[in-house]
C-alpha cells in the first residue's frame, strides 16, 4: 500500500463519536475481530447479536475465578493466562492466540478479545495480530487499533514487545519470500560431485602404458 491508503486504513471511519461508555463495550477492530473488556463477554444477547462465535479470553492468573469463559456451550474459548505486567513475554504467547483468531475467521467466524478491562493486555495482542495482518509499523498499527477503541492504553513493556514484533514479522516475511533451496537437490548435488572425483582419483591411480608395453603383455 501507498502512503496515502496506510493513512486512510490507520484512519478508520470519522463518523465515530467516542463517549465514555464505550469503554465497557467491544469494538470491531478488522472484519471478524473485536477487541473489549470482561463486561462485554458476560453479555450473552449482546455477544449473539454480534454474531460472535469464538473468544480468546486473556486474563492474569489470579484473576481466574472473575475473567473466565462463561457461556461453553455457545462459543469456542481459548484461554490465555499472561501475567499483567511490563516483565511478562507477550511475543511467546502471541503465536497460539494468532493461530486461534486465524483459524476461527478463515471458517467465518467472529472472534472477541477481551481481558479485564480491555486497555492494556488484550490490546497489546490485537495490535500485533494487525501490524502482521495488514504488514504495518508498529506505530501505524498502534494508531489503527486506537481510533477503533479510543481508550487502549498498553504499558510500557507491552509497547517495547509491540516494536519488537514489527522486525520479528518482517524477518518472517522475507524468509518466507527467498526460501532455502531444497535438501534434496544439494545432496544429489554433493554425491554426484563425490563421485567425480572418485573417478578422477582412480584414473591418477591407475599406472600408465604405452602401446609398446601393452604389445609385451602379448
Amino acid at each position: 500500500m501507498d502512503e496515502q491508503a496506510v493513512r486512510e486504513l490507520v484512519q478508520g471511519s470519522s463518523e465515530v463519536e467516542w463517549s465514555y461508555e464505550m469503554r465497557r463495550q467491544c469494538q470491531e477492530i478488522l472484519k471478524g475481530l473485536f477487541l473489549g473488556p470482561l463486561q462485554a463477554s458476560k453479555d450473552l444477547d449482546a455477544l449473539q447479536a454480534l454474531g460472535i462465535t469464538h473468544i480468546v479470553c486473556i486474563r492474569d492468573a489470579k484473576e481466574a475465578f472473575s475473567v473466565r469463559p462463561r457461556f461453553p456451550e455457545h462459543f469456542k474459548y481459548k484461554v490465555l493466562d499472561v501475567e499483567d505486567n511490563e516483565d511478562q513475554n507477550l511475543i511467546r504467547r502471541f503465536p497460539e492466540a494468532k493461530l486461534f483468531i486465524d483459524d476461527a475467521i478463515a471458517r467465518g467466524g467472529r472472534v472477541l478479545v477481551h481481558c479485564n478491562g480491555g486497555i492494556s493486555l488484550s490490546p497489546a495482542f490485537v495490535v500485533m495480530y494487525v501490524m502482521e495482518h495488514y504488514k504495518l509499523s508498529w506505530e501505524d498499527a498502534l494508531h489503527f487499533v486506537q481510533n477503533r477503541r479510543y481508550c487502549i492504553s498498553p504499558n510500557g513493556g507491552f509497547l517495547t514487545q509491540i516494536k519488537e514484533y514489527e522486525s520479528i514479522y518482517k524477518a518472517s516475511d522475507a524468509v518466507a519470500a527467498f526460501p532455502p533451496q531444497p535438501r534434496a537437490a544439494s545432496r544429489r548435488k554433493r554425491e554426484d560431485e563425490d563421485e567425480e572425483d572418485n573417478r578422477r582419483e582412480e584414473e591418477r591411480k591407475r599406472p600408465y602404458t604405452t602401446d609398446e608395453d601393452d604389445a609385451m603383455m602379448f
